[in-house]
């Protein structure tokens, strides 16, 4: 029997899962779809020492990791996949990813702002020709080609390696002097991975479909071209991350989701909390309250309430 959850929450970060924790200590069948555990804000920050009830110094994929912990002990699913699409038009939402489509009374967009604009010359008009953002998704169709990544976060590099399972050759061109993976990573040594630190792609070129890259040297300027195949895009920006819907809501000129005070959206039963809300703070602890508002804003929604729950220690 096909399995319905009371909330899926879209986002792994500390909004996605504060609200899996509210929603699943209630009882909620709760599931997070999260794209990766290193991709978001906080999983990029250093040393986090503000947050309340933490006294020593820890790192943002550390706090996230204790946050996710709280999350599934309580008895929320969770589930590292990419969201490509939804359907909200029903009571039922369904959410798909790569190789499913999971239904909900509710769905909480959760997914932050680290989300681009497409900013390489031919970038936007190679995209679905040879330009990708999803290796997961397009990885077949560049068997025993040659491919590129480009960025130096641990997601590119992950990505990297799914990719170098089906592509004859694949570049990861970083634009800092290294990739953010420790100097034994199996990536640097792969004879299927090459590479290159220190370099800015410059311009993505072809004819119907994607055939070559140009890149520049940052320290040097020296500049060369690379035929390619495929290029996938894992740069960040300051972006809300709404790709996935598709213009399935209506969002703000600054494609930013809209909300009322306690979370919801203009369509009934979908909610939105965190940096993907465009608010004016950007706090880990803000983004958890969010988080939290949603979640009993969903509570409310699914029980019909006219207020929401507050004796959240008993149920």
């Amino acid at each position: 029997m096909e399995k319905l959850y009371d909330v899926i929450i879209i986002g792994g970060g500390p909004a996605g899962l504060s609200a899996a924790q509210y929603a699943s200590r209630y009882g909620l069948k709760t599931i997070v779809l999260d794209k990766s555990p290193t991709a978001g804000a906080l999983a990029y920050s250093s040393k986090i020492e503000n947050y309340p009830g933490v006294l020593e110094p820890l790192s943002g994929t550390e706090l996230l990791g204790i946050f996710r912990k709280q999350a599934i002990k309580f008895g929320a699913d969770y589930k590292e996949s990419q969201v490509v699409g939804v359907r909200f038009e029903g009571d039922i939402k369904e959410v798909d990813v790569i190789d499913n489509t999971y239904k909900g009374k509710t769905v909480i967009i959760a997914t932050g702002s680290m989300g681009r604009k497409p900013s390489i010359p031919g970038e936007e008009q190679f995209l679905g020709r040879g330009v990708s953002y999803c290796a997961i998704c397009d990885a077949a169709f560049y068997r025993n080609l040659t491919v590129c990544v480009i960025g130096d976060s641990e997601e590119a590099v992950k990505e990297t390696e799914l990719l170098a399972g089906f592509a004859k050759i694949v570049y990861l061109i970083a634009p800092s002097e290294d990739i953010k993976v420790p100097h034994d990573h199996p990536v640097r040594s792969s004879d299927k991975i090459t590479v290159l630190a220190g370099r800015r792609v410059t311009s993505i070129e072809g004819d119907s479909i994607v055939t070559k890259i140009k890149i520049k040297n940052t320290r040097s300027g020296d500049e060369q071209e690379l035929p390619v195949d495929g290029v996938f895009v894992y740069l960040f920006g300051s972006q809300p991350v709404v790709d996935f819907l598709n213009s399935a809501m209506p969002l703000s000129d600054k494609s930013c989701i809209m909300t009322h005070r306690t979370m919801e959206t203009s369509i009934p039963g979908v909610f939105a909390a965190g940096d993907v809300t465009c608010g004016e703070t950007r706090q880990v602890v803000t983004a958890a309250a969010y988080g939290c508002l949603a979640a009993l804003s969903a509570e409310k929604y699914i029980h019909q309430r006219k207020r929401m729950r507050y004796d959240w220690g008993e149920s």
